[in-house]
């Protein structure tokens, strides 16, 4: 099978993964680029490697490095993740000599993965939240009718962090949709 129509494979399954099942289930708007960005950097630097006269110790040794940084460093968003990796992903292909065209073509695939994945109208009603609310529930049927009218908005997936029945409080990650605005006429 040629690299251009594995390329084309990959593309079509991680589209799948993103749109089809994972943001339907999650709801999660910030994991998108991430998801698109590994992919796409992943891809880019297993066809260099591949191609390139080097090691896969080299290989592993590049995301041993990368995993390291990640685990020691200040905490990042999804977003800021995806745009540091692809900027090492993008720099590591750029570095090894490839006589071949999937270079430059895997460049522009980070980049496309990028604008699209981060694009502000890209589900721009979706949103994530951690709340800390003031009463203990203990029912998550009332706790969704409740953040429903908090927040004005679909609930999506909740998960309950922590019930502290002493203190009367409730965390939980909440992931919603915001409701059209409402006309000014209205």
């Amino acid at each position: 099978m040629s690299d251009g129509l594995l390329v084309l494979f990959d593309a079509i399954a991680v589209l799948i993964m993103v749109f089809c099942l994972y943001f339907p289930r999650h709801g999660r708007k910030d994991m998108i680029i991430s998801l698109f960005a590994i992919n796409i950097g992943v891809l880019g630097v297993s066809f260099t490697l591949a191609d390139a006269a080097v090691s896969a110790g080299l290989g592993l040794g590049l995301f041993g490095v990368l995993s390291i940084i990640r685990l020691r460093s200040n905490e990042l968003g999804q977003q800021e993740i995806a745009y540091y990796f692809c900027s090492l992903a993008l720099g590591l292909i750029g570095g090894v000599n490839v006589d071949s065209w999937i270079s430059p073509v895997l460049m522009g695939a980070i980049l496309v993965a990028i604008f699209i994945g981060d694009h502000p109208q890209l589900f721009a009603k979706s949103r994530n939240q951690v709340m800390h609310l003031d009463s203990a529930y203990t029912d998550e049927s009332l706790l969704k009718g409740d953040l429903e009218k908090m927040l004005d908005a679909k609930i999506r997936r909740l998960q309950v962090r922590r019930i502290d029945l002493v203190n009367n409080s409730t965390v939980v990650d909440v992931r919603f949709t915001r409701n059209p605005e409402i006309s000014p006429d209205a």
